[in-house]
């Protein structure tokens, strides 16, 4: 369930944000573990074709070397399953914007509680707490702590701080002319004295219990006096509409 969180920054200034939901971080999850799947495979193939292809035969070990060897292979082996899995997480969310490819395809991101970008410790804290999350019951932890959470978090938000929002979508920057045409649009009422804008409400109120005649005849008559003054764009509406928007 989608839900939104209000967050005031020292200096005072509040502004909302639309929490992730569970699905949409579930499909984030998903692609995440698609990636990384794709990227233990293609380490696997690598590691295969280099085996299979090499023409140069192993020199016979000692076995203490031989020993060495297995534990050291076994510790890399470690190492970079860890990365693949947890180091991805840690690395994209610290220097991508709180984001992995997955969460940048759903539109989402994590963040501080306090609304600040995340930092190394916090993506690395969040993520440590994946670990025990995917090995008790593969995110059902997560999922039940989300759903519970009035702030949609994960146990590893709990324990780094953290939020997981919905990108904010930009609108389209307007052009010179339009803002100039939206400026002159907003401030067509300053050219009316109090007086005027008086008049022209109260018509704007009757007008519907006037007959057809007498409402045209005032509506010209009230239009006529300040069309002159009215922005440019506007000049060349009808009286009714003029007026409206004035």
């Amino acid at each position: 369930m989608d839900r939104n969180v209000d967050v005031r920054t020292p200096e005072s200034i509040a502004f909302r944000y639309e929490l992730a939901g569970l699905g949409s971080r579930c499909l984030a999850v998903c692609v995440d573990l698609a990636i990384q799947f794709a990227i233990l495979a293609a380490i696997l193939w690598g590691l295969y074709y280099i085996g299979t292809h090499d023409q140069t035969r192993a020199m016979r070990l000692s076995p203490h070397d031989d020993d060495l060897a297995r534990s050291f292979a076994i510790g890399l082996i470690v190492f970079v399953l860890f990365m693949i899995f947890y180091g991805y997480h840690i690395l994209f969310e610290a220097f991508w914007n709180g984001q992995t490819p997955g969460k940048k395809l759903l539109g989402i991101r994590v963040v501080r509680d306090g609304g600040y970008p995340l930092d190394l410790g916090g993506a690395f804290l969040r993520n440590l707490i994946r670990i025990a999350e995917e090995t008790i019951g593969f995110y059902t932890l997560a999922a039940i702590s989300s759903l519970l959470s009035p702030e949609n978090k994960r146990l590893g938000d709990y324990a780094a701080g953290t939020i997981v929002v919905r990108e904010s979508k930009l609108a389209k920057p307007l052009t010179l002319r339009e803002a100039l045409a939206a400026g002159e649009s907003a401030g067509s009422g300053a050219y009316l004295t109090d007086d005027e804008r008086a008049v022209i409400a109260r018509f704007l109120e009757r007008r519907a219990t006037l007959d057809a005649g007498r409402r045209a005849e005032i509506a010209a008559s009230l239009a006529a006096r300040v069309r002159d003054r009215a922005p440019a764009a506007m000049r060349a509406y009808p009286d009714e509409e003029l007026l409206e928007r004035l």
